[in-house]
């Protein structure tokens, strides 16, 4: 049994950007010797998110902060704004609807996403942020 563990460091925006961390994981899959196995993948933060999704402009640039926003609109009434008195309240909704986290199975040493398919980080905070993303990989060698 092999058991890695790594951290994906990335710098966003904020504002729902999305991130490709499809590569990097990936790669560390490939370099952990794990053929047959599970990724799991956590970002630390409670206003980031991991999901997959067609990494492409429209849906990247546009339809998935345009479909967060009817969820949690920015410009909506939260309590948490009004108990810590900051602006992420709506932050805290979508990424808690997305999720923090990802188990993927690994197959013949790589995850076996779709061609259209690729595992992203959604940071949906009001502010630049450095971001950790933990990754563990377990499984057997081939």
């Amino acid at each position: 049994m092999i058991v890695k563990h790594l951290a994906i460091r990335r710098t966003t925006e904020g504002n729902d950007q999305i991130l490709d961390l499809t590569a990097a994981v990936q790669g560390a899959v490939a370099d952990s010797g794990v053929a047959t196995g599970q990724a799991s993948l956590l970002v630390q933060g409670s206003t980031a998110a991991l999901t997959t999704l067609e990494y492409e402009p429209g849906l990247v640039g546009n339809d998935v902060a345009r479909a967060l926003e009817r969820l949690a609109p920015r410009d909506g009434r939260y309590l948490h704004e009004e108990t810590w008195h900051d602006d992420n309240g709506h932050s805290h909704i979508r990424a808690s609807v997305i999720g923090p986290s990802l188990a993927l199975p690994i197959a013949g040493g790589r995850v076996p996403l779709g061609t259209w398919q690729q595992i992203v980080l959604v940071d949906s905070d009001t502010r630049p942020r450095d971001r950790t993303i933990h990754l563990t990989i377990v499984g057997a060698a081939g």
